[in-house]
């Protein structure tokens, strides 16, 4: 038994090796990134990217959030952070629901046609975005949406759909069917079924659903871009706007900072939720 362990170590080792020569490979970006936000402009122009601060500030930061100026720099991310909030929460909630709602009618109601309708829906996963641009746009001036967050909202709820769909309805096509058929004998109904005991059992999924919609949408960009206006950017619109805005000299220390602001939130969801989403995917998100 020593002897097939002291063979399987030197593989072991080359495993652990390779592995950490690729996290630092997709961490050196981020470290890059994170370095250079805290220096003087005139640190970076100087080279050595992938050395430490001489001169540490957080006056990239506080430009780049929009509390200070840097040489020509003004613009900052601050009202465009609220704004992504403001269209991702009732996005995920509104598109989390209607998934759940979807998934249930698909998989406990024999309906003619359910396999056809759930081809339907799951086909609008593949759809690119640019497809939907035009016809969008339209909708939205319709409705009077266009150039609003309320538009944001719909729109990145609608394209959502289809994914909270998939979930819910593969986690509830796996879901024990002895609990239903108990819960109808007692006389629930339509929505008693659906509150009473599919909701409080699909925690796993939801939080699947939710992390997946909270990250598509936060870091959309092509959607902000065209159905938005200046009062109502989100922050990955906001974000290039910074970048691009800038004349004359580059500021990529405040260039660098708004990156991570901007992508704060999403690390903060996966550092706090990551087990729960890996979770929730076993549970039944990929199965049926």
């Amino acid at each position: 038994m020593a002897e097939v362990r002291r063979s399987t170590e030197p593989g072991r080792w080359l495993l652990y090796a390779v592995l950490a020569l690729l996290a630092a490979a997709f961490l050196l970006p981020a470290y890059v990134m994170a370095v250079n936000a805290f220096k003087p402009l005139e640190e970076i122009r100087s080279g050595h990217l992938l050395a430490l601060p001489v001169d540490w500030t957080l006056a990239p930061w506080l430009s780049a959030w929009g509390t200070a100026q840097i040489g020509v720099q003004a613009t900052g991310l601050r009202p465009y952070f609220i704004n992504s909030f403001l269209v991702v929460v009732p996005s995920v909630l509104l598109s989390t629901a209607i998934g759940a709602l979807n998934g249930y009618v698909l998989t406990q109601f024999r309906l003619r046609g359910a396999d056809l309708l759930f081809g339907a829906i799951l086909f609008s996963v593949f759809i690119p975005f640019q497809i939907v641009l035009i016809p969008m746009a339209k909708t939205l001036g319709l409705l009077g949406l266009a150039g609003s967050l309320k538009g944001l909202v719909f729109v990145n709820t609608v394209y959502g759909i289809g994914f909270t769909t998939l979930f819910f309805r593969n986690y509830y096509a796996a879901f024990p069917a002895e609990l239903v058929r108990s819960a109808r004998m007692d006389g629930a109904g339509f929505f008693g079924l659906l509150w009473r005991v599919l909701l409080p059992n699909s925690l796993p999924i939801a939080v699947v659903a939710a992390i997946w919609q909270f990250t598509s949408i936060w870091n959309e960009f092509l959607f902000g871009a065209s159905f938005s206006d200046f009062s109502s950017y989100p922050l990955t619109v906001a974000l290039n706007n910074l970048v691009n805005s800038s004349t004359g000299v580059k500021q990529y220390n405040v260039h660098f900072a708004g990156a991570f602001i901007a992508a704060l939130p999403t690390l903060v969801v996966y550092l706090v939720s990551g087990r729960f989403f890996v979770r929730g995917l076993m549970a039944g998100a990929v199965k049926g």
